[in-house]
């Protein structure tokens, strides 16, 4: 596999926009559930949003419900997060990654579970968010 492709970050102020873009390679694209990531300075990467493999389920972690989208293409092996009311808090290098999701996890984890399952990660794209 090839390293996915990150782009659209950029500096915002707090209650803008951003659009996120990812191109991942592979014949396995569009069987696979994809997913986003964020790593804040200083702290661990951890998963944002989750989408199947035929576009019709998605999944939020709370703090992001109702202020991210997240879609795909298929045709064009692309994944987006479309972010809205963007918050200081928000600030991070995103990433997206092949995904999966452990059922005994549900419950009990944050993140619903999710986790990827791909080793190569690309370069990410920074958001940064102003106050």
């Amino acid at each position: 596999q090839v390293q996915p492709v990150e782009s659209g970050g950029g500096l915002v102020q707090g209650g803008g926009s951003l659009t996120l873009s990812c191109v991942a390679s592979g014949r396995t694209f569009s069987s696979s559930s994809m997913g986003w990531f964020r790593q804040a300075p200083g702290k661990e990467r951890v998963f944002v949003a989750a989408i199947s493999s035929s576009g019709g389920s998605t999944y939020y972690i709370d703090s992001v419900k109702g202020r991210f989208t997240i879609s795909r293409d298929n045709a064009k092996n692309t994944v987006t997060l479309q972010m809205n009311n963007l918050q200081p808090e928000d600030t991070a290098v995103y990433y997206c990654n092949r995904v999966s999701r452990d059922l005994m996890r549900i419950a009990s984890d944050p993140d619903g579970g999710w986790f990827p399952t791909s080793d190569y990660w690309g370069q990410g794209t920074q958001v940064s968010v102003s106050s």
